[in-house]
């Protein structure tokens, strides 16, 4: 299996084929774009009828085997099986004797359609980035005592990606995690999470700005090849590879567990920000499993509902970047849209570097074919299966309350934004599985506001705000957080 970068042509790729422990550790590629398979391996039905017997770890180990073939099996087995089991997941709200990791709840069954919420919110940090990040630390863990080097990671996150990295990398020999933070636009709880955390090896940095200064920053100092080459930086975002293709497992499992026989098929609504989530979707669809379309939930900061409605992409700035109660969608520049607009455009490395310079220089760009557009190639989007819906604070509350009326279960702000579009795009016959984002704990101002009651907390985390923090505080300046690192590395 080799990989590609959206942005190279195809004679350097040919040049200098990469597989998956080389893009491992470092995010992005030198030219500055994403990796993806240079072709997508294909699933049977024959695997499919297999698969569903096996449990999350085995299935997890069938999937990553197919991408990271220069990883000795019995190596792979070993670090899937560590990953994933019921002691790491403890909350884990299933039958003991099965202990799932990632269960089924049927919330709706009638005329309209099949509602089912998936559960991916049972690991340290109770929101579903530990699903692949649990697997990454293990993963840096290996590669970098095989070749007895160290890492640097430099990540952004507006609100779960920072504590899951830094839960799944405490400890970890050979690895130091920076993390940057919008500076106070996370909920009390995110940021108790990981400011609370006095590991040696994390370091947290609240940035005066918004998620999007965060994510410049880490594009900046990944694209200056010789300090990333000199600091051994490297990446959990998921602009990440192998944290995407982690992701890929649980629309199996999803898919798996709703349905009986491979005829059958799935729709997926997943809260949308970054667009890391969603392409995880989309690559198990180009896999060959059978989904039917992939919802886009978006909340205030629309960027993705308004490309998949219009084909229109237009990032916005800092100052319309809208502060929301789900706090983790709060971004204006999706990253990973870039391996979607690579495969929309027909694998065109160059025209996807051309669109994505323009967003750079002009903010946008426009596949809507309108005169004087871009191109004309949203007219293709429906083929991948998208749509997207958006929801807002009004809708958010009324989505809680109608859950804990209808279901007995307290969601989270961000599932909220999922169930409101999913209840928006049910279809007959074809069950829509929502996936969960976090334990509705993480946000509990927005569901006191709802619910007139503070969200049930898991044993551990009672009283998780009144711990010591440990963060600095630094203005949005390359320069300084180069200086930052370096200072902290001492390389």
């Amino acid at each position: 299996m080799h990989y590609v970068s959206t942005r190279a042509t195809s004679a350097s790729a040919a040049r200098n084929p990469q597989q998956f422990s080389d893009i491992l550790l470092g995010g992005l590629a030198p030219d500055g774009g994403l990796y993806l398979p240079a072709e997508y391996p294909q699933v049977t039905g024959a695997e499919l009828d297999a698969w569903r017997k096996l449990s999350y770890a085995d299935l997890a180990y069938e999937i990553l085997r197919k991408f990271a073939t220069d990883i000795p099996d019995a190596d792979l087995k070993a670090l899937t099986a560590r990953t994933y089991t019921p002691e790491v997941y403890r909350n884990a709200r299933a039958d003991e004797s099965n202990a799932d990791i990632t269960p089924l709840r049927v919330l709706e069954d009638g005329p309209q359609g099949k509602l089912v919420l998936q559960a991916l919110s049972n690991g340290p940090t109770l929101a579903f980035k530990d699903m692949a990040m649990q697997l990454l630390g293990n993963l840096f863990e290996y590669a970098l005592a095989r070749n007895n080097d160290e890492l640097n990671i430099f990540g952004a996150t507006s609100g779960d990606t920072g504590s899951a990295a830094e839960y799944a990398m405490r400890g970890k020999r050979g690895v130091r995690v920076f993390m940057l933070s919008p500076h106070k636009k996370m909920s009390a709880f995110q940021t108790a999470q990981m400011f609370s955390l006095q590991d040696p090896n994390i370091f947290n940095i609240a940035v005066e700005g918004v998620f999007d200064d965060c994510q410049d920053l880490v594009k900046a100092v990944s694209n200056d090849l010789e300090f990333k080459a000199r600091q051994k930086i490297g990446t959990v975002n998921s602009i990440n590879w192998a944290r995407v293709v982690a992701q890929v497992v649980y629309y199996f499992r999803g898919y798996l567990a709703a349905t009986t026989s491979n005829d059958q098929k799935v729709s997926f609504t997943v809260p949308s920000g970054n667009f890391g989530n969603i392409c995880a979707g989309h690559i198990a669809r180009m896999m060959g499993l059978p989904i039917d379309k992939l919802v886009a939930a978006t909340n205030e900061n629309d960027v993705l509902d308004e490309f998949f409605r219009t084909g229109v992409y237009r990032v916005r700035k800092p100052s319309e970047t809208f502060h929301t109660s789900s706090p983790s969608m709060d971004i204006s520049k999706a990253s990973n849209f870039e391996r979607f607009v690579y495969e929309l455009v027909g694998r065109d490395a160059e025209r996807t570097h051309a669109l994505f310079r323009k967003v750079d220089t002009h903010g946008g760009f426009d596949l809507s074919g309108a005169p004087g557009s871009d191109g004309d190639e949203f007219k293709d989007v429906a083929k991948f299966g998208f749509l997207s819906g958006r929801s807002t604070h009004a809708d958010r509350l009324a989505t809680i309350r109608d859950v804990a009326d209808d279901y007995g279960i307290t969601i989270d702000t961000h599932t909220a934004d999922g169930i409101k579009v999913a209840r928006e795009r049910l279809e007959p016959g074809v069950p829509m599985i929502v996936l969960e984002t976090a334990l509705a704990a993480k946000f509990n101002e927005t569901i006191l506001e709802a619910l007139g009651q503070d969200a049930e907390r898991p044993a551990g985390f009672e009283d998780i705000e009144s711990l010591p923090q440990r963060f600095v505080v630094m203005p949005a300046d390359v320069v300084r957080m180069k200086a930052y690192i370096a200072e902290h590395t001492g390389l």
